[in-house]
């Protein structure tokens, strides 16, 4: 039994050294390859600037002069009123100025809000949270952004409320500050609506409301007509862009309907 157990441990040792010079050889033999490579291998150095220009969007092009005017009171004045038929590029340039903002972290959040009145016949109540109900109201707005910051990194502003859809019902008592905001389709809001919205505005804002006053969709005084009248006759320090027909940059067609309604007075 003792012979036995003496010989199972020189096998042992011997396998124990066996391998153990076969590790020290290989560990030679990798340290000369490693030296070799290191000798021979082309060095490049990491570009930065690549994937950051990469990353990078071109900034927004004006199409017209209206609309380099627009995008300069975008960048100089807090409030900004912006006017015009459809497909002008009003809603676009706004929010698409507001996502770039938001991405060089020069303000908090984007607050996104409309009034909610169809332009046509109501399909009834949405299902879903407020922003599930809100949401199919805002999509215009929320379509640029996306495209501007991506639906990932719009997603998760909206889950922390970097990006909020805020519907009349809930904006009294509300203040907000270090903020893109802006009210889109302001001709269907009332006078008692836009003045609810005007007075939550708080300190380092950037305001757009926007709105064609031709496309009314209500039967009381519409707010924004008011707002203009006020900005007129007290000569307040805010820009009022207004586009005309014959700038519409969305598609021949539009143009075309817009100018076939204008003329027939429909």
């Amino acid at each position: 039994m003792f012979l036995q157990v003496q010989q199972k441990e020189s096998v042992l040792g011997k396998h124990f050294s066996h391998k153990h010079f076969n590790n020290k050889q290989f560990s030679k033999k990798q340290r000369r390859r490693n030296g070799r490579a290191f000798e021979t291998a082309e060095i490049i150095e990491f570009q930065g600037s690549k994937f950051e220009a990469e990353r990078a969007l071109p900034p927004i092009k004006a199409l017209n002069p209206t609309q380099a005017e627009y995008l300069d009171a975008l960048r100089t004045s807090p409030q900004v009123i912006v006017l015009g038929p459809a497909g002008t590029g009003k809603t676009w340039i706004a929010a698409t100025h507001a996502a770039d903002l938001f991405r060089s972290r020069q303000i908090d959040k984007i607050i996104l809000t409309r009034p909610n009145v169809p332009c046509g016949r109501s399909l009834g109540y949405f299902p879903g949270t407020l922003e599930d109900k809100f949401g199919p109201w805002t999509v215009p707005i929320t379509e640029a952004i996306k495209e501007r910051i991506g639906k990932a990194a719009y997603e998760i502003a909206i889950k922390s409320g970097d990006i909020e859809l805020v519907p009349f019902e809930v904006m009294r008592g509300r203040s907000w500050k270090n903020a893109f905001v802006l009210f889109d389709e302001a001709q269907n809001s009332t006078q008692a609506e836009i003045k609810t919205f005007l007075t939550r505005i708080g300190e380092d804002c950037t305001v757009v409301i926007n709105g064609d006053v031709s496309q009314c969709d209500l039967d009381a005084a519409s707010g924004l007509r008011t707002v203009i009248h006020l900005i007129k006759s007290q000569m307040l320090p805010v820009p009022v862009i207004e586009f005309s027909r014959d700038e519409i940059v969305r598609s021949g067609i539009c143009a075309m309907w817009v100018r076939a309604f204008d003329e027939a007075n429909l």
